[in-house]
C-alpha cells in the first residue's frame, strides 16, 4: 500500500439523513507530505481575504437592521433586486469554506432586505402600492430581474440548508407556480405557460406594461444620482422603457422559475416540485422543436406560440427580435433575453441526466451559426437577433448562448468542440499549470481595488441607489467554483449550482473546505474527476467530506490515491490529511445518479 493511503475504514457515526445517498461514507487517509504550492497558499488567501472584507462592507452600506442604507425604489433602472445583489456570492462564499461571521452578515442582510422591501411602496406603479414584496417576494416582474433578486435566497440552500424560515420560503416562492396561492395564479397547466414575462406573488400581469411599471416613480436624477443605465433624467429613464411594453404571454425567461422547484425538492424531497419543473421545461422543448429549432419567445395565452405578438414568433419584450434606441445615444440595442431560458433545461438535466434536454440547443447554436454570412472583411459573420427581416445582428463571433454549459453537462467532444481553447478549459485539459495561481493573484488584486473603492466612495444613504455599492462587493467566488469545484458560475444569476465536488467540514459541521485545506480540480471526464488535495498546515491534521456534485446529484465509484484504488459507491468520501500532506486523487463519477438533495452529511 502506498504510504498516502494509509488506512481506508467506515465511519458508522456519520449516518446521513433523509434524503441523503450515503448510509455510511469510507474514509480516506492521507499522510505524504508535500510542499504547499503557491494556488494553495493563494486559494486559502482569496477565502480569508474576501471573507473579511464582506464585514467591512457591510459595515458601511447596511445598518443594524439589516437594512441597505440607500434609496428605495422600484424599477428595471434600480429596485429591489438591486438591493440584495450587494450580497451576492456570500452564501458562496461561506458554502465554499469563507468564515462563519459571513454567514451571518448575508443572514441578516436577507432578513433585512425582505423587511425593508416588503414596507418600501410606490406611489405612482399601480402593483406595488401595497409594498414591493408581497409573502416575501416580488409582487410581479420579469426573471431577469427576479433571478438577480434571488441568488443569495437559492445559494443559501448551499450553505445554511437547516433553517425553518429557508424551507418554508422554498415552498412558498415555488407554490407561486405550482398555483398553490390562490392570489397569484401565474401557471396556467392546460397550456403549460406562465402568463406574463411579469409575474410573482400578486399573480402575472395581464396587460400591456407601461413605461412607469418598468422605470419606478418620478425621481430627481441630475445633481444627486448616477444611472446604471447611463440616463440622466427621469424623462429619459422613461425613454428608455417606452417599447417594454408586450409582456403578456410566455417568454423563455420565466424557465428560471425552475430553479425553486429545484431548491423546494432539494429541501423537502417532494416529488411534486421535479413533476412540475420537468413539466414546464417540456413544454419549452416542444416548442423549440415546433418552432423549426428555435427557442419562440412569445407564447400566447392560448398556447400557441407567437398569438401575443401578431403571430410573431420572435415579438415581444426581450424577444429575438427586440431592438430599441438607447435615449441619450439614439443609438441601437439589441436586447434579446431568450437565454435565460437555459436554466430550465439546466434544471431538468440536473433531475435526470438525460440528453433529450439539451440536444434541442445545441441544435439551435449550430441552426443559428448555420445562418452566416460574409462579413465587410470577408470573413465569416453570424446573426444574434431575428425580427421581421429575418436574421440580423450579424457579428464576426458566433452565437454560442449555452454552449459552455452543454458541454460541461454532456462531457462529449463534439460540444467541446464548439468551445475557443484557453483560460479554464485549456488548463483541464492539462495546459497552462500556473492558470489557478494566476486566477487567485487575480482575485486578491480585485478585492484590495474593491476595498479601495469602498473606502472611497462618498455616497451618502440619501444620495445612493440600491446597485451603487455593487460594484465594490468583495466576494470573490467565479474562480474558486470553477477551480475548487470544477463548477459554473453564472454571475448575478446564479440561481442553480452546477459543480463536479462541493465540501463540508465535519469537525465544525458546516458547508466549506476546513481551514488550511485547500482544493484543485484538475480534470475532468463524463466517467473521472481528478481533485489535488492540500493540508498547508505543517501542525494540524485535518478532515474534509468531499461530495460529488453540488447538489449530491453524482455518485463516486472509486477513488485512487497514489496507485491505490479504493470503493466508494457513494456521493461522498471523507478525506483525512495529515499535516502538510497533500494527494492527487481520481475520483470514478457516475454523474446524474441519484437525486438532488440539500442533505448535509450528518
Amino acid at each position: 500500500m502506498s504510504r498516502s493511503v494509509v488506512a481506508l475504514i467506515f465511519l458508522h457515526a456519520l449516518v446521513a439523513p433523509a434524503g441523503a445517498q450515503d448510509a455510511r461514507v469510507p474514509v480516506l487517509k492521507l499522510a505524504t507530505p508535500v510542499s504547499p504550492p503557491n494556488w494553495a497558499l493563494l486559494q486559502r488567501e482569496v477565502l480569508r481575504t474576501s471573507s473579511e472584507a464582506c464585514r467591512a462592507f457591510y459595515d458601511k452600506y447596511f445598518d443594524e437592521r439589516g437594512w441597505l442604507l440607500c434609496v428605495e425604489r422600484w424599477g428595471g433602472d434600480d429596485g429591489p433586486d438591486d438591493a440584495i445583489e450587494n450580497c451576492n456570492d456570500w452564501p458562496l462564499l461561506h458554502a465554499l469554506g469563507g468564515s462563519d461571521e459571513v454567514r451571518k452578515l448575508y443572514l441578516k442582510a436577507w432578513e433585512g432586505h425582505l423587511r425593508q422591501y416588503t414596507l418600501a411602496k410606490t406611489k405612482d406603479v399601480p402593483f406595488a402600492r401595497d409594498g414591493m414584496y408581497y409573502k416575501e417576494f416580488p409582487v410581479m416582474f420579469d426573471w431577469l430581474h427576479h433571478a438577480e433578486g434571488l441568488t443569495v435566497f437559492q445559494m443559501q440552500g448551499l450553505s445554511h440548508p437547516r433553517d425553518d424560515k429557508f424551507v418554508a420560503r422554498a415552498r412558498r416562492f415555488a407554490g407561486f407556480y405550482l398555483n398553490e396561492d390562490a392570489g397569484a395564479p401565474n401557471y396556467d397547466p392546460k397550456h403549460k405557460i406562465i402568463k406574463s414575462l411579469f409575474n410573482g406573488s400578486r399573480g402575472p400581469l395581464l396587460r400591456k406594461a407601461t413605461a412607469l411599471d418598468w422605470a419606478g416613480d418620478p425621481i430627481e436624477i441630475k445633481n444627486r444620482f448616477v444611472l446604471g443605465h447611463g440616463e440622466t433624467s427621469y424623462d429619459e429613464m422613461l425613454a428608455h422603457f417606452k417599447d417594454y411594453t408586450d409582456i403578456v404571454g410566455d417568454h423563455p425567461q420565466n424557465l428560471s422559475a425552475t430553479a425553486l422547484a429545484l431548491t423546494a425538492f432539494a429541501a423537502t424531497g417532494e416529488t411534486k416540485y421535479k413533476d412540475w419543473a420537468l413539466e414546464y421545461a417540456g413544454a419549452w422543448r416542444q416548442r423549440t422543436l415546433d418552432n423549426g429549432g428555435v427557442i419562440p419567445t412569445n407564447v400566447g395565452l392560448d398556447g400557441k406560440i407567437g398569438s401575443a405578438t401578431v403571430g410573431k414568433w420572435y415579438g415581444g419584450t426581450y424577444g429575438w427580435g427586440f431592438s430599441v434606441e438607447v435615449p441619450q445615444t439614439k443609438q441601437l440595442a439589441h436586447r434579446n433575453t431568450h437565454y435565460l431560458g437555459l436554466t430550465g433545461f439546466g434544471v431538468a438535466y440536473l433531475f435526470t441526466g438525460d440528453d433529450r434536454w439539451i440536444d434541442p440547443w445545441r441544435k439551435m447554436i449550430d441552426h443559428i451559426n448555420g445562418q452566416a454570412k460574409k462579413g465587410p472583411t470577408g470573413a465569416p459573420t453570424y446573426p444574434h437577433m431575428h425580427g421581421d427581416k429575418g436574421w440580423y445582428d450579424f457579428k464576426e463571433a458566433k452565437y454560442a448562448h449555452g454552449a459552455e454549459e452543454i458541454w460541461y453537462w454532456s462531457m462529449a467532444d463534439a460540444d467541446r468542440a464548439r468551445l475557443p481553447n484557453g483560460g479554464w478549459l485549456a488548463y483541464l485539459e492539462g495546459k497552462n499549470p500556473n492558470y489557478p495561481e494566476q486566477c487567485f493573484r487575480a482575485d486578491l488584486d480585485a478585492i484590495r481595488k474593491r476595498a479601495a473603492g469602498m473606502r472611497a466612495d462618498k455616497t451618502t444613504p440619501d444620495t445612493r441607489l440600491a446597485d451603487d455599492p455593487m460594484r465594490f462587493n468583495p466576494a470573490m467566488v467565479a474562480n474558486l467554483v470553477r477551480l475548487a469545484t470544477g463548477g459554473l458560475h453564472h454571475g448575478n444569476r446564479t440561481l442553480v449550482m452546477h459543480s463536479r465536488v462541493r465540501y463540508f467540514d465535519p469537525a465544525a459541521r458546516r458547508p466549506g473546505l476546513p481551514p488550511d485545506v485547500a482544493a484543485l480540480v484538475e480534470g475532468m471526464t463524463a466517467d473521472a474527476t481528478v481533485l489535488n488535495l492540500v493540508n498547508v498546515s505543517p501542525l494540524h491534521a485535518r478532515r474534509v467530506v468531499v461530495q460529488a456534485g453540488a447538489y449530491g446529484e453524482h455518485r463516486f465509484t472509486t477513488a485512487t490515491a497514489d496507485g491505490t484504488n479504493v470503493a466508494v459507491n457513494g456521493a461522498r468520501l471523507e478525506v483525512v490529511l495529515e499535516p502538510g500532506a497533500g494527494a492527487r486523487l481520481v475520483l470514478g463519477t457516475k454523474r446524474y445518479a441519484n437525486p438532488p438533495s440539500l442533505a448535509l452529511p450528518w
